[in-house]
C-alpha cells in the first residue's frame, strides 16, 4: 500500500489525466448504448445460446462460425457472456455494457503498457488517442466475439514479453490462457503465433533456469489445451468438420491465402495505410498516410541510426512491437479476401503504442520543435476523430426495433401457433426470435424434412426491405418456400421502420 499511496502523491496531475481519459472513454462507449449498440442476427443467435445455457444448463462446445468455409471457434465468448446477460435479467445490453467496460480496462492496460515501455507522457497520448478512435469504440460497444481481441492479444504480447525482458517465468501461464482466448475471437489471432513463438525462444536461451522455464511452458501449453478444449471434443464428435475445413482453407489458395512469404512485400504498405487510417486516423485518406509515414520512419530510425549505449529493455521492446506488426502485415497482405476492420483487432492496440512510443521519444528531447510537433499531431489526430465520432450519427435503434417488431408479432399471431420468417438484404431473424423465445410466443419452426404438424396456419413475415421488394409470397427463404401456397391476409406498414404481413394458405392449384 505505502508504493502505490507513493505512486499516487508523486504522480497526481498524470493520475488526473488518466482519470479524464477513462471519462471520455466511459461515456464514449456507454452513452445510450442501448441504442447504439449493433443487435442483428449474429448478436441474437449469442444471447439464444447463452440464454439456452442458463437456463435450460445446455453448455456450448463450439462458438460462432466464420464468415468464410464451415469453420467454428472455440465457445469461450459465449461463457464470458453469461454473467453479464444473467446480470443484466437477460435484455442483450448486459453483454453490449461488458465490452464496453473491457474497453476501458483495455485503454487502462494500453497507458500501463506505453508508460512502462516508452514513459509517462507518450502513455497519455497514446491512450486517448486509442480512447477518442472511431473504429475502437463502435467495436468496443456491441456484444460480439472478435471485439474482445484487442484486450486478449496485448495481454498476450505483453505477458510473453515479461517473460523474455524480465524472466518472469510464470507470465508463460497468462500467455497460454490469454491466446486462448485469442483464438477464440478470431482465427486472425494465428498471426501472433510466430511472435509466441520466436520470444519464447528468446526467453528460452536468456533464462539461467532452463528446467523451471520448460516446466512453466508445458503448464501453459496444457491451460491453453484445456480452454479449446470443448472444440476439440466437438471436433471429435462430429468427425473433425472444424478441422478438415481449416485445412480446406489453406489448401484452397487460389481465393483465400497464399503461402510464399515474398509476395506479401508489396502489400505490406497499403495493409499499414489501411490500419493507420482506419484505426488511427478515422478513415481519413490522408491524416492515415501521415502517420503510416510516421511510424514507417520510426522504426526506419530505429534500426538505421548509429546504436547507442546498449539497453536490453528498449531492444526487447522495439524487437516485440517490430514481430508482432510485421507478422501482423505479412499475414494481412497474404490473405486474398476482403479484409473488414474486425479483423485488426490482434493489432488493434499497436499504432496507438508505437505513437506513444513516437510522441515519448519526441517529449524527451526537450527541443521547443519537438513539442510543437506532438501537439500539432496530437491535435489533428484529435480533431479528425471527434468529427467522425460515432456520437455524431443517430443511434441506429436495432435492439428497440427487435423489440417492438416481435411484439407485434405475437400481437398478429393472436397466441395462436404461427411460423415466423424474416425477408432482409444482409440480416437474419435470429434477434427477433430472441424477444419471442423470451416471451415464449407460440412460434414453430418448420422441420423441412417432415412438414407435417410444424406447418401452421399463420405465417408471419418481417421485411426489412423497401415494401416495393418484399412480395412475400413468392420469396424463395425455406420458412416461406416450405411454408406452401400462401395469400397475404393483413399487412402492417412501417412498423418502427419494417413491414409485416401475416400470410395464410391457398389451395394449391391443380395441376393441367
Amino acid at each position: 500500500m505505502g508504493k502505490i499511496k507513493s505512486f499516487i502523491i508523486q504522480n497526481k496531475l498524470e493520475l488526473v489525466l488518466l482519470a479524464l481519459i477513462l471519462i471520455v472513454g466511459a461515456f464514449l462507449r456507454l452513452y445510450k448504448i442501448g441504442g447504439y449498440m449493433t443487435f442483428l442476427g449474429d448478436e441474437g443467435r449469442d444471447v439464444i445460446i447463452v440464454r439456452r445455457l442458463l437456463i435450460e444448463h445446455h453448455p456450448p462446445l463450439i462458438g460462432p462460425g466464420t464468415s468464410i468455409g464451415n469453420m467454428y471457434l472455440g465457445p469461450a465468448y459465449y461463457y464470458m457472456m453469461a454473467i453479464p446477460l444473467l446480470i443484466a435479467n437477460f435484455n442483450p445490453v448486459g453483454p453490449a455494457i461488458f465490452i464496453a467496460l473491457l474497453g476501458l480496462v483495455t485503454i487502462f492496460f494500453v497507458w500501463y503498457v506505453i508508460r512502462e515501455w516508452f514513459g509517462n507522457a507518450g502513455a497519455l497520448v497514446g491512450s486517448f488517442l486509442y480512447a477518442i478512435s472511431p473504429v475502437v469504440i463502435i467495436y468496443s460497444r456491441s456484444s460480439w466475439n472478435p471485439n474482445i481481441m484487442p484486450f486478449f492479444a496485448l495481454l498476450t504480447i505483453y505477458s510473453i514479453w515479461r517473460v523474455w525482458a524480465k524472466k518472469q517465468t510464470t507470465w508463460l501461464i497468462v500467455t497460454g490462457i490469454s491466446f486462448a482466448f485469442v483464438l477464440q475471437s478470431h482465427y486472425l489471432g494465428l498471426l501472433l503465433v510466430p511472435t509466441l513463438g520466436i520470444i519464447w525462444f528468446f526467453s528460452l536461451i536468456k533464462t539461467s533456469n532452463k528446467k523451471r522455464f520448460i516446466v512453466f511452458s508445458i503448464i501453459s501449453f496444457i491451460l491453453f489445451l484445456a480452454a479449446m478444449s470443448p472444440l476439440a471434443i466437438f471436433d471429435f464428435r462430429h468427425n473433425f468438420i472444424n478441422s478438415k475445413a481449416i485445412i480446406a482453407f489453406f489448401n484452397d489458395r487460389q481465393t483465400t491465402v497464399s503461402v510464399l512469404p515474398w509476395k506479401a512485400i508489396p502489400g505490406m504498405g497499403p495493409q499499414l495505410d489501411m490500419i493507420a487510417t482506419d484505426l488511427v486516423g478515422a478513415k481519413n485518406a490522408n491524416v492515415g498516410q501521415f502517420i503510416s509515414i510516421a511510424i514507417a520512419v520510426a522504426f526506419g530510425i530505429v534500426y538505421l541510426r548509429r546504436p547507442g549505449k546498449y539497453d536490453f529493455k528498449k531492444v526487447s521492446v522495439v524487437l516485440t512491437l517490430t514481430l508482432w506488426f510485421g507478422f501482423a502485415l505479412i499475414g494481412l497482405a497474404l490473405y486474398k479476401q476482403h479484409i473488414y476492420d474486425h479483423y485488426f483487432g490482434f493489432v488493434f492496440v499497436v499504432p496507438f503504442i508505437v505513437l506513444g512510443g513516437i510522441a515519448q521519444f519526441i517529449i524527451n528531447r526537450k527541443e521547443k520543435f519537438g513539442y510543437l510537433v506532438v501537439s500539432v499531431f496530437f491535435l489533428v489526430i484529435a480533431f479528425v476523430d471527434f468529427q467522425n465520432s460515432p456520437l455524431l450519427s443517430p443511434p441506429n435503434m436495432q435492439l428497440t426495433r427487435a423489440k417492438v417488431v416481435s411484439k407485434k408479432v405475437e400481437e398478429i399471431s393472436g397466441g395462436a401457433r404461427f411460423n415466423f420468417a424474416l425477408i432482409a438484404d444482409s440480416n437474419y431473424d435470429s434477434g427477433y426470435r430472441y424477444f419471442l423465445d423470451t416471451d415464449k410466443a407460440n412460434v414453430v419452426d418448420i422441420d423441412v424434412q417432415n412438414t407435417n404438424g410444424t406447418v401452421t396456419d399463420q405465417l408471419i413475415v418481417v421485411c426489412e426491405r423497401v415494401k416495393e421488394k418484399c412480395d412475400p409470397t413468392h420469396n424463395a427463404k425455406t420458412e416461406i418456400s416450405h411454408w406452401g401456397w400462401s395469400k397475404v391476409d393483413t399487412e402492417y406498414d412501417n412498423v418502427f421502420g419494417v413491414t409485416i404481413y401475416k400470410l395464410v394458405h391457398v389451395p394449391t392449384p391443380a395441376k393441367q
